[in-house]
């Protein structure tokens, strides 16, 4: 799928979610039977520090894409914040923001503050790899670096359930 039809595909979604915003929704993660490698990345951060997926192997991996412009996006930030606060010593949480650059960014982040690292994909290029199907999007990737998670929409990331799923992977081989 090219970028223009990827980048429809991500706005007409963010706006379904919007208007269907009214339903609850379902703090689920769905599991990934056939476990894909993760597709690699090098991206960098609000500071310049270069990120590759590669660097967190031996933890889960929680991969969120996201853009500002996304009302879901927004939404989730803030719990996605608060399961970092829980997480973070055992697992980690990248947010990559597609299509956007540091300037539009970090504004946003002065409304919905984090302190895990807000990557950048700017030309689009990680989403095309990984299997995004609109924003927001998540992935949970074992230690041993394959999918084994997808949340399609947002999630209360803090939610007990979901994060359990995830220290899980901690135990599995």
């Amino acid at each position: 799928m090219n970028r223009s039809i990827k980048s429809i595909v991500a706005v007409i979604f963010c706006v379904f979610s919007t208007l269907t915003h009214a339903q609850p929704v379902p703090q689920t993660l769905t599991e990934l039977p056939d476990k894909p490698l993760a597709p690699a990345f090098s991206l960098h951060d609000l500071d310049g520090k270069t990120h590759q997926l590669s660097d967190y192997l031996g933890k889960p991996v929680i991969v969120n894409f996201w853009a500002t412009w996304c009302p879901p996006c927004r939404e989730e930030m803030p719990s996605m914040q608060r399961a970092w606060n829980l997480i973070q010593d055992e697992a980690v949480m990248l947010a990559i923001n597609v299509g956007e650059n540091e300037d539009k960014v970090f504004p946003f982040l002065g409304l919905y503050p984090v302190d895990f690292p807000i990557l950048f994909d700017s030309d689009s290029s990680v989403l095309k790899a990984w299997p995004v199907q609109g924003l927001p999007t998540t992935f949970v990737v074992d230690p041993q670096g394959r999918i084994v998670y997808r949340a399609i929409g947002g999630r209360n990331w803090d939610n007990a359930e979901i994060l359990q799923k995830i220290m899980a992977l901690l135990q599995k081989p």
